[in-house]
């Protein structure tokens, strides 16, 4: 039986709200989403508050007064860029995190959105990633000090709930794509990194694209409309202490990923494996039962649909990328 859920703009009538990473990919999508709710959002920037500060922290929530904090701002990338910078994504994502956390509380905000990772989850977990089991196990080590670090947001806001009552919820959203990524090789997640790849392979007459690792893990992906959609419906619905997976409960070998991407951006050359590369985990799905019955989400995109529109605006806009994403 589906539940009655309370008007959204109800919900954010009068409430003055930050979101961290507002200005990049996810957050973008956020913002607008919000501004059809009737909300104007405030957005820092980081030029103007480095939320790795503390004091940065404190002029934020002086100046902004927000009643609810929605906290996208992370350091991000794919695997090289995790194996390249594990200390310095370990360091910003904790800082960001927990200091702004703490300073929420103590200055009243009513509610505060924490995003995870779905690199939290242990290397080795059943399928489907289940959120009871996101402590059976250490992260896969290419990217666990990432997952790691904003895996304490979880812990910070179930201790801040016990002690001081404080209403702090925690998502843990699966690989997220589409308009607006970030197509830097040198930073970008799969899904961009290959739709630049053989777009310029495509243009360049190249024979052949090298993808890393043997194509054999599997991930699942959640188009970034979606996620803007579901981050809001849980602030409006939701006030436990339980993670909830975020996701679109549809899973792909990187190999048909490659094959399928290569088919919608036109190219026909060959497709290589550098197996000297890393895999990364191997598979990836989430269990998306908690977000359907806690608050009434699920992806309404489907991914060759998502594919498509994310191919078509890099084609139009092929400048992507923001300084904080999610």
């Amino acid at each position: 039986m589906q539940a009655s859920w309370p008007d959204s703009r109800a919900f954010w009538q009068g409430k003055r709200v930050v979101v961290t990473g507002g200005a990049g990919f996810l957050g973008s999508f956020v913002v607008e989403r919000l501004t059809a709710r009737g909300v104007q959002a405030f957005v820092p920037r980081k030029r103007d508050y480095d939320l790795v500060q503390k004091e940065a922290v404190q002029t934020l929530l002086a100046e902004a007064r927000p009643d609810v904090i929605i906290h996208l701002a992370a350091r991000v990338g794919g695997i090289g860029a995790n194996r390249e910078n594990p200390a310095s994504f370990f360091y910003d994502n904790l800082m960001m995190g927990v200091q702004l956390m703490d300073a929420a509380y103590r200055a009243q905000v009513s509610k505060f959105v924490a995003l995870g990772t779905v690199c939290a989850y242990p290397k080795i977990t059943p399928i489907p990633f289940k959120e009871d089991d996101l402590w059976e196990g250490y992260p896969e080590e290419t990217n666990a000090p990432y997952g790691l670090a904003k895996k304490m947001l979880l812990v910070q806001a179930q201790a801040y709930r016990q002690q001081y009552g404080y209403n702090s919820i925690f998502l843990l959203p699966t690989n997220l794509y589409g308009p607006r990524d970030n197509f830097d090789p040198a930073s970008s997640h799969v899904i961009p990194a290959l739709i630049k790849k053989c777009l310029e392979a495509q243009a360049a007459g190249q024979a052949a694209i090298v993808s890393w690792g043997d194509g054999s893990p599997t991930r699942e992906f959640l188009y970034v409309e979606d996620a803007a959609e579901g981050i809001l419906l849980a602030a409006e619905r939701y006030n436990a202490p339980e993670p909830v997976n975020l996701g679109s409960a549809f899973e792909i070998s990187i190999k048909d990923l490659v094959t399928t991407i290569a088919r919608l951006t036109g190219f026909s050359g060959r497709i290589t494996w550098d197996t000297s590369k890393p895999n990364g985990q191997p598979r990836r799905k989430l269990d998306t039962r908690r977000a359907e019955n806690a608050f009434g989400f699920h992806s309404q995109t489907t991914f060759e649909d998502g594919l498509r529109r994310t191919i078509e605006w890099y084609r139009a806009q092929p400048a992507g990328g923001a300084e904080y994403s999610a």
